[in-house]
């Protein structure tokens, strides 16, 4: 990267550091900016990861999705096309050198209009390797996208100008993931017909439903799908079956009504909809490593979690 490439690194950093402010996940006055920061490694922490675009500043952090680990820093920027159960993990940061990150949520119907504006909305001229894939891909930072992001954030310092100019340059962001080959499923985020909405559509029955006993044959007609496609389409994108995902809702769920409603954990198996204690012990175990009252006194002796991007 050239000097000046540096120097507009440094900026994005320092841009983070100073209206992040603290450790957490933060809101601006930007819509759909979130900023990050985090001032140590942090614990393996379950979230479900909506559609978004996620640039690193400063530090190293670790997604695990199924059994695959994948680490970025400010080099790579990680972006999520369907909504994932994810691990994420902030392995190097330090008080001096926190972890620094923005968060772009996607927008799908400004992705759409900017696909039409720009002829880029044919899904079906892309090579059938680039049809296929995640639903998350780690791609370089270019100089462009990074100006891009800078120029974003200088707007918090100037309020006024954000509704006019913030369209404008999340617009060149969206355009310079849309360009990038390895992003060809963010092109189908808008695409009533494409494969990827229709899993989109098994995801989000699976989460309106998720305490229901599991039926394939509705997730599928709601997908508009074959079961056996379905499940080959939504493992392709998730890394998992549609029952392992089911799964993943119910125990983060559980996980949340435990830690953030003191709810005892067979109660809060049931209220996600297992039947049997022990079996709810078991999967929650299974997943998060420790059986409920062990995970969530560790989870409380850990101050502050930063649980996204």
């Amino acid at each position: 990267m050239t000097g000046a490439g540096i120097n507009r690194q440094d900026e994005f950093a320092a841009l983070i550091d100073q209206y992040a402010g603290e450790d957490g996940v933060h809101a601006t006055a930007i819509p759909r900016v979130f900023l990050i920061r985090c001032s140590q490694p942090s614990e393996p922490i379950h979230a479900l990861h909506e559609p978004a675009l996620c640039i690193v500043a400063q530090g190293r952090k670790q997604v695990m999705l199924g059994e695959t680990i994948y680490l970025y820093d400010r080099a790579q920027y990680l972006v999520v096309s369907v909504d994932l159960p994810i691990v994420g993990q902030v392995i190097e940061a330090t008080p001096e050198a926190p972890y620094l990150c923005l968060r772009l949520d996607l927008d799908p119907a400004m992705l759409g209009a900017l696909m039409l504006d720009s002829g880029l909305g044919d899904v079906e001229s892309l090579r059938p390797g680039q049809r296929r894939g995640l639903g998350l891909v780690l791609s370089h930072v270019t100089p462009e996208l990074l100006d891009a992001a800078v120029r974003l954030l200088r707007l918090l310092a100037a309020p006024r100008d954000i509704s006019v100019l913030a369209p404008l340059a999340e617009r060149e962001i969206l355009y310079r993931l849309l360009i990038d080959d390895q992003n060809s499923r963010l092109r189908q985020i808008a695409l009533a017909d494409s494969k990827l909405n229709q899993i989109n559509r098994a995801i989000g029955w699976i989460k309106r439903n998720y305490r229901e006993p599991f039926r394939i044959d509705a997730v599928a007609s709601e997908a508009r799908m074959s079961p056996s496609a379905l499940h080959h389409h939504f493992k392709a994108v998730t890394a998992m079956s549609p029952l392992q995902y089911q799964k993943q809702l119910r125990l983060q769920e559980a996980r949340r009504l435990i830690l953030g409603r003191s709810m005892d954990a067979a109660m809060a198996g049931y209220s996600v909809g297992y039947e049997s204690p022990s079996q709810f012990s078991r999967e929650y175990s299974r997943l998060f490593g420790a059986p409920p009252l062990r995970d969530i006194a560790r989870l409380r002796a850990v101050p502050d979690l930063v649980l996204d991007a």
